[in-house]
């Protein structure tokens, strides 16, 4: 044999310590950054049913509101309510861990999933409190996504009502948030009345219109 030619039984040996090498080095990696620095995608394990989270009687309010100008949306806007703050703590937590991701997807497939788009009567603006909204089973857009404000909120995350011409749908602000989700910096748009969005996701001909925000907190 050369005395330069590298034994069969090394050059066998020499993958094997590389892979080692590399697995060693990865091992290292994951101790000196700990798996909760790592940007995580939490989703609900499980979504209730209404039956399961609003556990109060069928009673709707009875406090009627006139609208008068776009502010009077914030007085349908009490995620302290006792009803609204049970409610969204029972959907948060149905299958979720603690992550407010995880609880901001949860309140949006919950409302999307299991309320209707009702459109109002013509030249009609109806907005009910989300109890109602809740018992009745749908309504329009402004009320799912008031509804949803008041939960996002109610489990601590800031809400915002976003208006195009003709319809309304909403955003929360949660850095936490993978950036696919996310447009305007931290901003994750929702709209409810939207069958086939994805959270984060709106229908393609919104994106671009003109949009005036409210603040609810």
């Amino acid at each position: 044999m050369d005395e330069f030619e590298q034994p069969e039984e090394e050059k066998k040996k020499g993958p094997i310590i590389y892979i080692a090498a590399v697995f060693l080095i990865l091992l290292l990696v994951l101790m000196i950054f700990p798996h909760y620095g790592v940007k995580l995608d939490p989703r609900p394990d499980s979504m209730p049913t209404v039956e399961e989270v609003f556990l109060f009687e069928d009673n709707f309010s009875t406090e009627p509101k006139s609208l008068k100008t776009r502010n009077d949306f914030l007085d349908f806007v009490v995620p302290e309510n006792p009803i609204i703050k049970t409610t969204a703590n029972r959907i948060a937590s149905y299958g979720c861990s603690g992550e407010k991701v995880c609880h901001a997807k949860a309140i949006y497939y919950f409302v999307r999933d299991n309320f209707e788009y009702i459109a109002d009567p013509v030249n009609f603006e109806y907005v009910e409190m989300s109890q109602d909204f809740i018992i009745s089973g749908g309504g329009d857009c402004e009320s799912g996504t008031l509804l949803m404000a008041n939960l996002m909120e109610a489990v601590g995350i800031d809400s915002q009502l976003v208006f195009i011409p003709g319809h309304a749908f909403l955003r929360i602000k949660l850095p936490e948030a993978l950036s696919k989700y996310k447009r305007d910096f931290s901003w994750v748009y929702l709209d409810w009345t939207c069958d086939n969005c994805e959270f984060g996701e709106i229908p393609r001909r919104n994106i671009d219109a003109y949009k005036t925000f409210l603040e609810v907190n």
